[in-house]
């Protein structure tokens, strides 16, 4: 062991008894050659776990050094978290190179992305593998969104066009949520909860602009791919991914972008026919209203929100909707309250905006409206109510909660759509196409019966069961009424059997009276703006408790005209309970509850109380009016043989100050005489009553008359009288001058004109009051099963007028255009339109101009058509004298039980009718009795005995009258012969006032 000194060598010697030629050199060989590859393999893989090192180095590095960048110029140069981000983009892509993005794709197409940020054990580092991994998905999003602007013209490059720095970028992203790794709920979590749909907006709105540039066919950008990986996580279980904030959603940030479909037609395939659709189609019905207070900017005024995302939703509802697998819970929105996760409460609603009509871009409106079509309504109503009807239980039960839900569904989203898109577009379709009407009224026939209404979850708490139904119900169903014929009205019964409309008429009456009466919106006479939505998840109840109360009334006002054309309920039964003498007293104050009923909803109140109304009003102007000295009333000298022609010479120069105030009449007989008599009243009342009858005599030409001999403007009127809308002008102001002073003068109109009196537009049921049968050709047709063009009929109608035929196009180039069963129905109400609305048109304009010179349009709307007649000319029946003898007063030594007087009511009650008008007008100056009854005669009837003495000289005289005091001078007559036959010859003898 230790050195001996001797410097030579020793001899060693094997003692293993064996020489070392004689070991195995193959086994040494392959040992040697074992230890080799051992040692190759060891330098291969610590060679190749220093190259996956290096790049987790680089990033942690680049990673922690723009982290320290950010924290030196927010602390340093105080500068805005936008600089250390917009510096991350810079040293990412120049620093990088786009070296680890390479890897990432490199990796992401042929190999494993978890060994990539893992290693070979991922369960051993999750938690630190995937903050890694939503730390850098998050950050390549950012990146870019930082940069957006710069990179405008790349943001929607495609990942075969070109290795941009945000198709890269982006492009890592979309590897990173791929729904086979086991952090992808996670990582798209993270972004939701960074509000990541936020950036995705503004890197759509930003790059949209040039994205025809890079628009390739067949191609999906990078932008779009990452669209398409998160929108799948939400609503979806057993996915994790939250429910966030509404004002961050999917719904708010990304289907407010006006065309979205055409800018991603990948997405719209994937949103409308894939799982996605459930979720979304869950949303439909709130998708405006719920959430209104939380979109985001518009793009631009005409390109609202709240349009974008209706017109988004609805171009993939469709599709969604026809889906094998769209059911009953998937067209149906939670059930769940949404007041719960409300970010506003009701108080903050604003209800005193001012009703503004959006002017919505004609491209969004064509999206929106497109979308809406019959195949879309009957799909949503099918899947709404499928198998509905096979649930109904007995009616003392009430609708089931799958019909609730139902119901709440369609109607939440139907009233948003009738608040947004053009109604005529929509209202045919669900009237004729689908079953809405009928199954809204049963739900609200069995709901009424039982006394109880079931809560919808998408009205504030307090909102009554019936108002949203109500919304959606009476829109359409008065689409129908106006379509509807007689035949299919009264005796078909459709849409709805009378008994069942009897049951309609006291809902929606009771209904209004609640609305308008006992719990009234604070501005009745306002309507929210659909351009300013509440700021509440909940549709607004006040809106829609003012639009149910405007439409509820335009329905039962329908109705009433149907009862009116033939009575099939008393009309007593569109009267509410609740009115009393405290209303009417109310009614004639402007801005009080009863005021505004009566303009909304006249027909509540009974025609007698509106008419004592009516003559308040009108007694009130009058006395404004009233008050000129004697010597400032105008003073009229009329020719008896040329009334008319004075009277407008005279009263068609007069303002509407003079109009108002008091007229006196002194007549001119043939003779050139003026006649006896001074008007206190009762000249101007003959004066009225004798230049109505001669100027709407159908003998003069302004007026018609219709086989019932009721009158309407001359539609060839110009052919007699040059000056013949002036006329019409002055026949307005005539007839609003005796409306005016109370003055009933026999007058009977056609129903259709009495309509234009209240700027009514007359439609094809109102063609019966002018050409009955006219009508019933046009409703042969509308019924006729076989091939119509045979018929060999054109869009052109034939004027006949004295004599004189023109042929009208009904439409441009009608003469060539063939009535077919298609376009029937077209041709029919332009028939009935041209009858009833364009032939009159001018003519009706001008008299009603005249006419409103006088009677307000307040004042005629409390009325319908044919309560009007009653106020022109009061009842048809026979005069009640009996009500006439009640408020009659004696004087001159008469009374109440004389022989003479009781004489008298028998012979007046013997009279004919004729003869009755006749004595009526020669006591009081008018042929009809005061619209209330005599007791509103001012001044009441009275009988003064015209002679001291019973004298055959007295006994010879005539009866005399007095017109300005309603007086009547008799003479104590002995026998009823007698007082028969003074009589009429004082009524017969046609001498104007020289019997006075």
């Amino acid at each position: 062991m230790f050195f001996s000194g001797d410097p030579t060598t020793r001899k060693r010697v094997d003692l293993g008894g064996r020489s070392s030629k004689e070991r195995d050199r193959q086994k040494l060989l392959e040992q040697t050659r074992l230890e080799r590859n051992r040692r190759l393999y060891l330098r291969r893989q610590n060679h190749a776990a220093i190259k996956i090192q290096v790049g987790f180095i680089e990033f942690e590095f680049e990673f922690e050094f723009n982290i320290h960048c950010y924290i030196a110029a927010l602390h340093v140069y105080v500068m805005l978290f936008a600089f250390a981000q917009g510096a991350m983009i810079v040293l990412v892509t120049a620093n990088l190179s786009y070296r680890v993005m390479s890897r990432v794709f490199a990796i992401g197409t042929g190999g494993d992305v978890v060994g990539l940020f893992a290693g070979i054990d991922y369960s051993s580092k999750r938690a630190l593998v995937d903050f890694r991994v939503k730390k850098f998905a998050f950050a390549c999003i950012q990146a870019v969104h930082q940069n957006r602007k710069e990179l405008k013209d790349q943001l929607f490059v495609t990942p075969e066009e070109s290795n941009t720095p945000p198709t890269l970028l982006l492009e890592a992203v979309v590897l990173l949520i791929d729904s086979r790794l086991p952090w992808t709920c996670k990582v798209v979590s993270y972004l939701l909860e960074r509000n990541v749909f936020t950036l995705l907006r503004e890197l759509i709105v930003t790059g949209k602009e040039s994205m025809e540039i890079h628009s390739s066919y067949g191609r999906i950008s990078s932008l779009e791919r990452v669209l398409t990986l998160i929108i799948p996580h939400i609503g979806q279980k057993p996915c994790i991914c939250p429910n966030i904030d509404p004002r961050w959603s999917f719904f708010s940030q990304i289907l407010t972008i006006p065309f979205l479909w055409h800018l991603f037609p990948y997405i719209k395939e994937v949103f409308a026919t894939g799982r996605t659709s459930q979720h979304y189609i869950h949303q439909m019905a709130l998708c405006v209203q719920n959430h209104a207070n939380v979109l985001p900017h518009e793009v631009s005024m005409e390109l609202p929100g709240y349009a974008c995302l209706l017109g988004n939703i609805l171009e993939t509802a469709g599709v969604a909707l026809s889906q094998p697998d769209c059911s009953f819970e998937m067209a149906l929105p939670p059930i769940k309250s949404s007041r719960e996760s409300s970010m506003v409460s009701d108080d903050d609603m604003t209800a005193g905006d001012e009703v503004m009509e959006p002017v919505i871009n004609r491209d969004l409106e064509k999206q929106i409206t497109s979308a809406i079509d019959s195949r879309f309504l009957l799909q949503l109503t099918n899947v709404l109510f499928s198998g509905i009807h096979l649930l109904r239980g007995p009616h003392d039960e009430g609708p089931g909660d799958k019909e609730v839900a139902a119901v709440g569904a369609a109607c939440a989203f139907l009233h948003v759509a009738f608040n947004t898109l053009p109604l005529e577009h929509i209202m045919t379709v669900l009237a004729y196409r689908t079953e809405l009407v009928q199954l809204l009224w049963h739900y609200m026939k069995r709901c009424h019966e039982i006394r109880k209404w079931p809560f919808l979850p998408y009205l504030s708490g307090d909102a009554p069961g019936w108002l949203l139904p109500l919304a959606v119900f009476c829109p359409v169903y008065k689409h129908m009424l106006t379509i509807v014929d007689n035949e299919e009205f009264y005796e078909q019964e459709k849409p709805l059997s009378l008994k069942d409309i009897r049951h309609l008429i006291v809902i929606l009456r009771e209904a209004l009276w609640h609305l308008l009466w006992l719990n009234p919106t604070s501005h009745p006479n306002v309507g929210k703006s659909v351009s300013s939505p509440p700021a509440n998840k909940m549709l607004p109840a006040e809106a829609i408790q003012h639009r149910v109360s405007t439409v509820a009334s335009e329905v039962l006002s329908q109705l009433q005209d149907w009862n009116n054309r033939r009575e099939f309920v008393p009309p007593s039964d569109f009267h509410a309970d609740g009115v009393n003498d405290f209303f009417i007293s109310q009614a004639t104050i402007d801005g009080t509850r009863a005021n505004e009923i009566l303009k909304q909803a006249p027909f509540l109140v009974p025609f007698t109380s509106r008419a004592k109304i009516f003559q308040s009003q009108l007694a009130s102007v009058r006395q404004r009016h009233g008050s000129h000295g004697v010597f400032t009333r105008s003073r009229f000298r009329i020719r008896r043989d040329h009334i008319l022609e004075d009277a407008y010479s005279q009263m068609s120069t007069m303002s509407e100050e003079d109009l108002r105030g008091a007229i006196r009449v002194t007549f001119v007989n043939e003779l050139g005489v003026e006649e006896a008599g001074i008007d206190g009243g009762g000249i101007f009342k003959d004066f009225m009553e004798n230049i109505t009858r001669a100027a709407f005599d159908v003998q003069y030409g302004l007026f018609k008359e219709t086989s019932d001999h009721l009158l309407y403007p001359n539609p060839g009127s110009g052919m007699i009288h040059e000056q013949h809308l002036q006329f019409f002008h002055f026949l307005g102001i005539l007839l609003a001058k005796a409306m005016f002073e109370g003055i009933l003068v026999d007058i009977p109109f056609a129903t259709f004109f009495l309509s234009k009196l209240k700027r009514k537009y007359n439609y094809l049921n109102d063609l019966p009051s002018l050409d009955p049968e006219l009508y019933r050709h046009l409703i042969f047709l509308k019924h006729y099963e076989a091939d119509i063009s045979e018929l060999e009929l054109y869009f052109v109608i034939l004027n006949n007028e004295y004599g004189e035929q023109t042929e009208e196009e009904l439409l441009p180039g009608g003469k060539n255009i063939r009535v077919t069963n298609e376009n029937v129905i077209t041709f029919i109400h332009l028939v009935s339109n041209h009858r009833l609305n364009f032939q009159i048109r001018q003519q009706s304009s001008h008299f009603l101009r005249g006419f409103q010179q006088l009677i307000q349009k307040d004042w005629i709307n409390m009325f319908n058509e044919h309560e009007l007649q009653l106020l022109i000319s009061g009842s048809l029946d026979s005069l009640d004298f009996d009500d006439l003898r009640q408020n009659t007063n004696y004087v001159g030594g008469y009374h109440s039980e004389h022989y003479v007087i009781e004489m008298f009511w028998e012979v007046l009650k013997s009279f004919s009718l004729e003869n009755q008008k006749k004595f009526l007008k020669f006591v009081t100056g008018c042929s009809r009795g005061p619209l209330l009854g005599f007791k509103y005669l001012e001044p009441l009837f009275c009988i003064q005995r015209a002679a001291g003495s019973a004298s055959e000289e007295a006994l010879d005289r005539l009866p005399t009258s007095a017109t300005c005091m309603n007086l009547l001078k008799l003479p104590p007559y002995r026998s009823k012969e007698q007082m028969s036959t003074k009589l009429l010859y004082a009524i017969n003898a046609e001498a104007g006032f020289d019997l006075s």
